[in-house]
C-alpha cells in the first residue's frame, strides 16, 4: 500500500473516531481536531476556555505534533499545569495543502503512538 494511501486511511480513521466521540457524528475538520489535542496534551477536559486560550491549545498540539519531527521540543510546564516548547528548527516553508498533509501525517501518528489507530 502506498504512504499516500495508507495516510488519507489512517485519516478517514481518526476524524470517524473523533467526530463520533465529539461531535456527534459531524464531521471534524483539521483544526477541531488540532483543538482536541491541545486539550488532551493540557490536560484540562471539565472546562470552557476563552477565545485565546484556545488558540493557545492549538499552539500546543501543533508543538506536540511536530515534536516527533525535530521543529519543537517540550521545555516546561508553568506555575498553571500548561505546556511550553521551544523551537528547535524553523519549519520549512510550505505551501497550504504541504502544511495540511504535514498535519495530517503528525496527527496519524500522534493516533498510532497513542495506541487509537493502528
Amino acid at each position: 500500500m502506498s504512504r499516500d494511501i495508507q495516510l488519507k486511511e489512517r485519516w478517514e480513521k481518526v476524524v470517524e473516531i473523533l467526530s463520533n466521540q465529539f461531535a456527534e457524528g459531524e464531521q471534524l475538520d483539521l483544526d477541531a481536531i488540532i483543538y482536541l489535542i491541545g486539550v488532551q496534551e493540557l490536560g484540562k477536559f471539565k472546562r470552557a476556555f476563552a477565545k485565546d486560550e484556545k488558540v493557545n491549545l492549538m499552539h500546543i498540539a501543533i508543538c506536540r505534533l511536530l515534536e516527533p519531527y525535530g521543529y519543537y521540543e517540550f521545555d516546561f510546564f508553568d506555575k498553571d499545569g500548561w505546556p511550553h516548547y521551544k523551537v528547535k528548527e524553523e519549519l520549512p516553508p510550505l505551501k497550504a495543502g504541504e502544511q495540511t498533509i504535514l498535519m495530517k501525517d503528525a496527527i496519524v501518528n500522534y493516533f498510532v503512538e497513542k495506541e487509537i489507530i493502528d
